[in-house]
């Protein structure tokens, strides 16, 4: 079988509530992993809520990297979805979870796109 893309869904509890309200870090640690991992960057949305907690999407030619935050509880969750066979999203795992200081973490990944053939539809 043949899968288009790779999600990898990161679980990270126990963060550093700090980091997990600072903005400008939480950009650049998804933007410097999706490098770190050969991913080629084309842009990024951040949002930061009030009182706390930021949602932020790096968009990358071979998909995204996305992260919702919530200070409160030491919780973060970090989704990296890649296409094709050029970015391993795995790889993002232990940056990430470095990063962010998790001390309880644990990812699962799911292969997005299964054919059953290598046949495209053209419509």
């Amino acid at each position: 079988m043949h899968a288009l893309g790779r999600h990898v869904l990161l679980e990270l509890r126990d963060c550093d509530p700090r980091v997990l309200n600072d903005l400008d870090f939480l950009k650049h640690c998804l933007i410097d992993t999706a490098e770190q991992i050969g991913a080629t960057v084309l842009g990024e949305s951040f949002n930061q809520f009030s009182p706390q907690g930021i949602s932020g999407v790096v968009i990358i030619s071979e998909s995204h990297l996305c992260i919702h935050t919530w200070p409160e509880y030491g919780y973060a969750a970090v989704d990296v979805f890649t296409c094709g066979q050029t970015v391993d999203p795995v790889q993002a795992v232990k940056p990430i979870v470095e990063k962010l200081g998790s001390k309880d973490s644990s990812f699962t990944e799911i292969k997005r796109g299964i054919l059953q053939d290598n046949r495209v539809i053209v419509s």
